[in-house]
């Protein structure tokens, strides 16, 4: 009975937060795969393209609920999301018009590239705190939990509980249908055979007929969707905070460096390495270890939260050291 507590301990506190947290990582990683893979630099303005585009979501659903639409047990935000990714892939477009268009056309070097990202990150930051503040906010409606730890706890008669969130069950579920999507596009739509041929060779796919401002578009429009989705989900699961979504850009990279800067596959994979890492190394083990039958002293925790952002650190600085293609064999960094 004890081992069954202790792996539903196990699967409560770190499988499940991690497999969601995952989830969001390797949405966010994908999207920061694929400006890298096509687009050739460095996207430092991710986080904030999840934030500004999370915060639209939100204005959009207090919109909806104002009027009295809702989904039921599901969030409001589900509704509110494809308004949220139109109008910021409006934005980024304008952007990309305004500002990388410019040093594309110049082949300037990725470093240029990355540095006009950071200055785009500064201003999507400033907007975005404009919009909706920096207050913390919680924009969850619907029901709570699919199963909860009284449920579970009655149903199998055993002292450790489990419970689920909607909103982790809906980032898990949402991230497969994601990358489902996704990877048909790629493999066999023809826009996604391009963006992939651009990818590969943009010299020979130019000569091929390939529209390369066709193929920016595209990368920049699925990105931004898979951003936005990306920072909605976080915002679901957790809560919505301007500045938390900066924090989360060291992880999303390291995802992506870990599975292959550059490559789809790695970048999901990536995401759940570091989350899992993550959530493992600043787990206290010390319920678990007493119901396996040790009596330890300590919390049997190797780092507190507060630093689990060094865990993405750790992992990104000995994938560049050891394996910079990372485990499937992206583009090297």
């Amino acid at each position: 009975m004890d081992i069954l507590n202790a792996l539903v301990a196990i699967l409560n506190f770190v499988v499940i937060p991690a497999a969601s947290y995952g989830a969001q990582l390797a949405l966010g990683a994908l999207g920061v795969t694929l400006i890298y893979g096509i687009l050739r630099f460095s996207n430092f303005a991710h986080g904030d393209t999840m934030a500004f585009g999370a915060a639209l979501v939100i204005l959009i659903t207090w919109g909806l609920q104002s009027i009295g639409v809702s989904l039921g047990p599901l969030p409001t935000a589900l509704l509110a999301l494809p308004f949220g990714i139109a109008l910021t892939a409006v934005f980024i477009l304008g952007t990309d018009r305004v500002v990388y268009r410019f040093y594309r056309s110049k082949r300037s070097a990725p470093i240029i590239l990355v540095m006009a990202s950071v200055g785009v990150m500064f201003i999507m930051n400033g907007l975005t705190r404009l919009i909706i503040g920096v207050d913390e906010i919680r924009f969850d409606d619907g029901a709570r939990f699919l199963i909860t730890v009284q449920q579970f706890r009655a149903w199998t008669g055993l002292s450790e509980g489990l419970s689920l969130r909607v909103s982790q069950a809906l980032t898990l579920v949402v991230t497969a249908l994601a990358c489902w999507a996704l990877f048909r596009f790629l493999n066999r739509s023809r826009a996604g055979k391009a963006m992939r041929a651009y990818s590969d060779n943009e010299d020979l796919a130019l000569l091929s007929g390939i529209d390369p401002e066709r193929v920016v578009r595209l990368t920049w429009i699925i990105a931004t969707a898979l951003a936005v989705t990306a920072g909605t989900l976080y915002g679901l699961d957790k809560s919505f905070k301007v500045f938390n979504y900066f924090q989360i850009l060291l992880p999303i990279f390291a995802a992506a460096i870990v599975g292959g800067l550059g490559n789809p596959l790695g970048a999901v994979a990536g995401g759940f390495i570091v989350a899992f890492s993550e959530v493992a190394v600043t787990y206290p083990w010390r319920k678990i270890a007493t119901y396996l039958g040790f009596q330890p002293d300590g919390l049997l925790q190797l780092l507190s939260t507060e630093y689990k952002f060094a865990v993405s650190f750790v992992i990104l600085i000995v994938v560049l050291l050891f394996r910079p293609t990372g485990l499937f064999r992206g583009k090297s960094v």
